[in-house]
């Protein structure tokens, strides 16, 4: 299974966070989702605030674009990248996602 599937408004990205981290950054494809280090713990929505940041940057997006589409609470949440298709999508994971 892949790790995103393309939608109308945009890629969806099924993504595994993994808080408290000593650095934030994409790591890569862990199974089927994109395991994403966050250096925030997951409190009051800090962790979330920063996965979006991480995500925006590495995309080379504006954070706008980033937006939750499941799993708010959860390690694993499903990402809408809005206006990203799968080309460019599949261009950012060869050139090596930017990191933070």
């Amino acid at each position: 299974m892949a790790y995103y599937s393309e939608t109308a408004e945009g890629v969806v990205l099924n993504v595994r966070a993994q808080p408290r981290s000593s650095r934030s950054g994409v790591d890569g494809v862990v199974g089927d989702a994109l395991k994403v280090r966050i250096r925030s713990a997951p409190v009051d929505g800090k962790a979330n605030k920063e996965l979006v940041e991480t995500l925006a940057d590495a995309f080379s997006l504006p954070k706008s674009r980033v937006s939750f589409a499941g799993g708010e609470t959860s390690k694993n949440k499903r990402i809408l990248l809005a206006g990203l298709g799968a080309a460019e999508l599949r261009a950012a994971e060869e050139g090596g996602w930017k990191g933070r």
